[in-house]
């Protein structure tokens, strides 16, 4: 059976010695008084023991039992709903909300590490606290006070759950073509109908309640994306003493057949003159909906390092047990018929390649959680503003790049496992299909690359990007130039030259743009991660456990054999759009 350990021992390396997170915590004041070192790891400890304990036993059973719909109810799988209890109880819906309503208030930095952990250990399941989450920090950021107070503290209870509703049948991700509609009530409320696909959590057994937000337009609205408003939608209407009333119409019409993470329930929502309350201001929904999009798109990216992290685990331990013809160099184990596989060239370039991408994203989603943290909490305007503005350039790296590399990881492992690897009771091709959806929900990769290269790079004539640029120009003036810091500087000149050039062609070819995003993001994604192993690599270098030593040999795996990809990625978006368009239509 596989089995999954959160890794403690690299998370504590990023938040003590890579990024000194108790130092950034002690100079903010509001997280200050929360949280320090030791707070911090007795988190880390018990989050891995639910990790391990609670939720990852759940993994295989979930996923070969799934949800179950039967006239508009689901039923997820055996012992889920315990397990939710007790996850709810513990807090953990609510670990980074906002402690006035009930939350921990625990900072951006720890709960990436936390939902790794969670997604590691079962996708299905952090799949509805994580929607839950999202949704609460959406509420929080843009609701009333009152729809705040009667929501938030039940939702971080973990007693309700939280869900998003905005893809529509005909629509995609073009969310300015919805149909589902909102009329005004007399009471100040609205009266919802519509149907949304592809509904994570929008109908299941954990929970008492379940509370939408839905996009819809209002009766007057301009046409396109410039009329969407965000209504809170409850399953069940909430009293005045906070009891629930009565059901309100809304209802699953049925739940998605997937090709994996089958025990979340993917459902149909119908919505029939639901009563729901306006968030935010009319007609400006889809910018309240960005704060839970945006915090939903890092979390599906730290899912494709999860199911990479579990991946690379049971291959690790797999590799070292086979026993499979001799070690290039002559016998190993003189005392049996073959050696372990791990001895081969192949196996162990595919076991350092899932270690590289593994370790440099959580390296990367960290430091995103640091820049977040302090966006949030900096007392300093200027400072702000600049983590504001280098998440925004990020995230849609994150998502994508943190996703793609970990469908690489866990076929990666698959492939370690040989034909044990396509069988069931392994559960390596469990996760190949879990985390497979990553790459297409909250909006497909694609588009996170149009909207790294179209919006948050030439949109502002590279103004976010010379934010990074010269964060990692800074961190090389600070370290003596060797085998990390040289290529890296030589990357972040490519990428900044490649950047230049892309500015002056999309002035002239409007169709550059989208025909090189992904690959730009590519190549930006193993810059970024270069940055990541040689901040890793210069903590690592003045130490001679066993460790560091392995850190340290990982980062020069990665500038050895992963990094060299830019120089394919850099010929692919120079070609630009003239060999997407010499076919036809027709010619396909």
């Amino acid at each position: 059976m596989p089995e999954y350990n959160a890794p403690l021992r690299d998370m504590r390396f990023l938040l003590n010695e890579v990024f000194d997170a108790p130092a950034l915590w002690q100079r903010l004041p509001a997280l200050a008084e929360r949280i320090d070192a030791d707070i911090a790891d007795a988190v880390l400890e018990e989050a891995a023991k639910i990790s391990r304990e609670l939720v990852a036993p759940l993994n295989r059973s979930g996923d070969e039992q799934g949800v179950q719909w039967n006239n508009g109810e689901v039923t997820t799988p055996n012992g889920f709903r315990d397990a939710y209890g007790i996850y709810g109880e513990g807090g953990w819906v609510g670990l980074a909300g906002n402690p006035q309503y009930g939350g921990m208030g625990m900072p951006k930095m720890l709960s990436v590490q936390f939902e790794e952990m969670m997604y590691g250990a079962n996708a299905s399941f952090a799949l509805y606290s994580t929607l839950s989450a999202g949704a609460c920090l959406a509420i929080d950021a843009h609701a009333s006070e009152a729809l705040k107070a009667t929501y938030l503290p039940a939702m971080y209870e973990g007693r309700w759950a939280g869900s998003m509703c905005l893809t529509e049948a005909h629509a995609g991700s073009d969310l300015g073509l919805i149909r589902t509609r909102a009329e005004p009530n007399a009471d100040g409320s609205y009266a919802i109908t519509g149907t949304k696909i592809f509904i994570t959590g929008g109908e299941q057994d954990l929970t008492e309640n379940i509370i939408h937000l839905v996009l819809a337009k209002l009766p007057d609205a301009p046409a396109g994306s410039r009329g969407i408003s965000l209504f809170l939608v409850p399953k069940v209407l909430v009293n005045a003493d906070q009891s629930l009333g009565e059901r309100n119409q809304v209802h699953c019409g049925s739940i998605e057949h997937k090709m994996g993470i089958k025990a979340s329930a993917t459902c149909v929502m119908n919505f029939d003159g639901a009563v729901g309350w306006l968030v935010g201001e009319p007609n400006k929904g889809l910018a309240a909906m960005f704060t839970m999009m945006n915090y939903e798109r890092l979390s599906i990216g730290v899912q494709g390092i999860g199911c990479a992290e579990n991946s690379y685990q049971n291959a690790v331990s797999y590799a070292r047990e086979r026993l499979q013809s001799r070690a290039p160099g002559g016998p190993q184990q003189h005392d049996q018929a073959a050696d372990p596989i791990i001895v081969h060239p192949d196996v162990r370039r595919m076991l350092l390649t899932m270690k590289a991408l593994t370790e440099g994203g959580r390296a990367f989603a960290t430091y995103l959680g640091q820049h977040l943290d302090i966006a949030k909490y900096s007392e300093v305007a200027t400072e702000r503003a600049r983590s504001e503005g280098l998440v925004a350039l990020l995230t849609p790296i994150a998502k994508a790049f943190f996703t793609d590399t970990g469908l690489e990881s866990c076929v990666h492992g698959q492939q370690v496992f040989g034909g044990h690897g396509y069988i069931r009771e392994w559960g390596q091709e469990q996760l190949v299909r879990d985390v497979r959806i990553a790459q297409i929900y909250e909006g497909t990769n694609g588009i996170q690359a149009l909207d790294l290269l179209g919006r948050k790079v030439l949109a502002n004539e590279g103004a976010l990007f010379r934010i990074f640029a010269e964060e990692v120009r800074a961190f090389l003036n600070t370290v003596p130039v060797d085998e990390f810091s040289a290529p890296l500087e030589q990357a972040l000149d490519q990428l900044e030259m490649l950047t230049e050039e892309l500015r002056e062609r999309t002035s002239v070819d409007p169709l550059v743009t989208g025909a090189v995003a992904t690959d730009y993001l590519h190549l930006f994604g193993y810059t970024a991660y270069a940055y990541m192993w040689a901040r890793m690599a210069h903590c690592a270098i003045a130490h001679s456990d066993e460790f560091h030593r392995g850190k340290l040999a990982t980062a020069q795996f990665f500038y050895a054999r992963l990094l060299p990809r830019n120089h394919s990625l850099m010929s692919a978006v120079r070609a630009g759009s003239t060999s997407l368009y010499t076919l036809e239509a027709e010619q396909f």
